[in-house]
């Protein structure tokens, strides 16, 4: 299914989620409230800065000395949501005994997407060479993200971290869920007036133009309501790493759109918080 001979409704149906989901910010309600509560009852040390940007800031949610680390990159299409709104997975991995890293990054249209990844590069390799102070493992991190932030996850195991002083073999696994792995589509709808996608940005930040060069195990996923060209986005990149030799697991979630699917993170025992724990190292 070629998305270019669609029309412009049924582009924006497509590739913009709100546009399928009535009263979509009620499905973060919830899950804001948790956040809020972990945020004022757990151990934490947040708004640390990883760069120079407005926007370069993790919280930090630290389980046990030594132990395994995940930084999750949120959704937003690039363009909004906040770290805060995401505190709720501390709540899930702390008491499994996994240091959370929430990250914040720099947003369209006051930077570009080239900025928002490489904002996400420097939140992983500030990480890598500072969580031991926070009590993490340096050598055992894992990265998740949902929407533009499971893009953001796809950019980072497709970069050269030598040139970060990363040793890549530190990054232990990644989980990506209702990811656009392709910008190019967002550039043909109105969304683009608040993201800024031009067509040479839109190439450069198409996460299945490169190998991936990170070795870990790869979950991807996407909610079963969703539309079904966002879904297609989910199969080309799994495609993609198989043409590269990878062997991503590769699941749609029944009963979810593109809003509800970030309950499968308020437990360990549901299935994105399971995969998530299982590539914790």
């Amino acid at each position: 299914m070629d998305w270019r001979s669609f029309d412009a409704v049924a582009l924006e149906i497509a590739y913009n989620p709100q546009k399928t989901v009535e009263n979509h910010t009620s499905y973060q309600t919830h899950r804001n409230a948790r956040s809020v509560q972990c945020r004022a009852e757990m151990a934490s040390h947040l708004d640390v800065a990883y760069g120079p940007g407005e926007l370069h800031a993790v919280d930090i949610f630290p389980a046990a000395p030594g132990s395994p680390v995940h930084l999750f990159f949120h959704g937003g299409y690039w363009r909004t949501q906040d770290k805060a709104n995401f505190a709720f997975l501390g709540g899930t991995l702390v008491p499994e005994g996994v240091t959370a890293v929430i990250v914040n990054y720099d947003l369209c249209p006051v930077v570009t997407l080239d900025d928002v990844v490489d904002s996400a590069r420097r939140a992983l390799a500030w990480t890598y060479h500072n969580i031991a102070d926070y009590g993490g493992d340096p050598n055992r991190i894992s990265i998740s993200g949902n929407s533009a932030g499971a893009h953001l996850c796809a950019m980072l195991l497709a970069t050269e971290w030598a040139e970060w002083d990363v040793a890549p073999e530190a990054i232990c696994g990644a989980v990506m869920f209702s990811g656009i792995f392709d910008p190019e589509p967002a550039r043909w709808i109105p969304v683009n007036e608040e993201i800024g996608l031009t067509p040479e940005v839109a190439a450069r930040n198409n996460a299945m133009a490169y190998p991936p060069l990170v070795e870990c195990p790869i979950w991807i996923g996407a909610g079963g309501l969703e539309p079904w060209l966002w879904l297609e986005q989910t199969y080309e990149y799994s495609q993609h790493l198989r043409r590269h030799g990878r062997d991503p697991e590769v699941h749609v979630i029944p009963g979810h759109h593109h809003f509800s699917i970030m309950d499968e993170m308020l437990e360990p025992d549901r299935p994105i918080a399971r995969a998530v724990l299982e590539r914790c190292g």
